[in-house]
């Protein structure tokens, strides 16, 4: 059974009216899964260490002093704190540590964390684009420090680059992150050009208007083979949402359909190289009705590899 971490404290963290990375995205999920066949477990509060896995502690430090007792405090023009936003943040930290122990512990195949803030343009020392530390990130540096892995596979299919998590792996060689994102957008990288320091990292553009057929022939040609040369023994998604056609944010043409074929195909990796392991986490994804239909697509097929 695919086991499922989620917080109601992503509900306390509260975004300025208007702000597409809104408590009701959290609901959408909610609703998406309310009645699915899952291990439900609530997602726990990260330590510190986990966090200093990638960030470095005045960064900790900084965040954690600019958390508001009312209203919002900026960190930049679109990543805001309230009051219950560092819980929330720590939260979708603590979740994603807590799946890879899960998963890797022989608890379940897979899992899913439904939390926000989403984490991949989190960087070393900076917030931006709605995250706060870098979820996914930590995830694969608890597999490998904590879990003695060799070898983490991260595929990031969010609309926007995984910066966050380009910048806080760079030079992280049993790691192998590959994102598509659609190019040009924010945050403005992801150039095929930018390749980590042990060649591990794989940036695949996609130009505005692209849709799942050729979205399916850029995967099955280029992402696919260099999983299977890889061979992880993990497989990490930072599952982003906003490539669908419904998306206000971006200009790319996936549908429902389209995140349902490459979960699956994600989960054939994992089958043939990583004993079916799978932890993925939510990132972006701001049209409530594609967002919805999208995780429970992405999660049923979770469901199916789980049985």
């Amino acid at each position: 059974m695919t086991i499922y971490f989620s917080s109601d404290a992503g509900l306390n963290h509260v975004t300025p009216p208007g702000h597409p990375e809104q408590v009701a995205r959290l609901e959408a999920v909610k609703r998406a899964l309310a009645d699915a066949t899952l291990d439900r477990r609530d997602a726990p509060v990260a330590v510190d260490d986990e966090i200093l896995r990638v960030h470095p502690e005045a960064y900790l430090d900084r965040v954690q002093r600019a958390a508001p007792e009312s209203g919002w405090r900026s960190l930049d023009a679109d990543t805001h704190l309230s009051p219950g936003s560092l819980e929330a943040a720590l939260r979708a930290v603590g979740g994603n540590v807590a799946a890879v122990d899960a998963v890797l512990g022989g608890e379940a195949q897979n899992a899913f964390v439904g939390c926000r803030p989403p984490g991949h343009h989190a960087e070393r020392e900076t917030a931006m684009g709605f995250c706060l530390f870098g979820n996914v990130a930590i995830a694969a540096k608890r597999a490998l420090d904590h879990h003695g892995l060799e070898r983490v596979a991260i595929v990031d299919f969010d609309v926007h680059h995984g910066n966050g998590t380009q910048d806080l792996l760079w030079d992280e060689e049993r790691v192998l992150f590959v994102s598509s994102h659609q190019m040009p957008l924010y945050p403005g990288t992801g150039g095929v050009h930018e390749t980590g320091t042990a060649n591990n990292i794989v940036n695949l553009p996609l130009a505005p208007m692209t849709g799942g057929a050729e979205m399916r022939h850029v995967y099955e040609n280029e992402v696919f083979p260099a999983l299977a040369d890889y061979a992880p023994e993990l497989v990490l998604i930072s599952a982003g949402f906003d490539a669908h056609a419904e998306d206000p944010l971006a200009n790319l043409n996936w549908q429902t359909s389209d995140f349902r074929w490459l979960t699956e195909r994600l989960c054939d990796v994992a089958e043939s190289h990583a004993q079916g392991r799978v932890v993925s986490t939510l990132e972006g994804g701001y049209d409530l009705d594609a967002l919805g239909e999208s995780v429970a697509a992405h999660v049923d097929v979770l469901r199916e590899r789980s049985q």
